[in-house]
């Protein structure tokens, strides 16, 4: 069987299956690609004074009232908003709300200017 460019089929196929592979194995390189994640309750300042009279039970007020989403960064990124869940016994984050490609390469943009 010959295609519209006087190719056989079969070759044209192989041709295929072979991108795809090659695209499939780009793509398990890109997935081994580590990243540092991590959520953010809030922040605050204080002096070096008043941080090492931090002790056990020392309360540190953070710029977030209770019930604001944790924002969650990637690489120093903010990739998505969320909320604390616990699932097991363990803390956990379900995410709220996922900032769009768009948004994020925005906020790229503006932090180099």
């Amino acid at each position: 069987m010959v295609d519209e460019n006087g190719n056989e089929a079969s070759e044209t196929e192989d041709a295929m299956e072979k991108t795809e592979e090659q695209q499939a194995r780009e793509l398990d390189f890109i997935l081994d690609i580590p990243l540092e994640l991590s959520v953010e309750l809030g922040k605050t300042r204080m002096l070096v004074n008043d941080l090492l009279q931090l002790g056990q039970g020392s309360i540190i007020e953070l710029n977030k009232l209770a019930g604001e989403p944790l924002e969650v960064y990637i690489n120093r990124k903010l990739i998505a908003r969320g909320e604390v869940v616990v699932v097991n016994e363990k803390f956990g984050v379900r995410l709220t709300d996922v900032i769009t490609p768009i948004d994020r390469v925005k906020s790229l943009a503006s932090e180099n200017q």
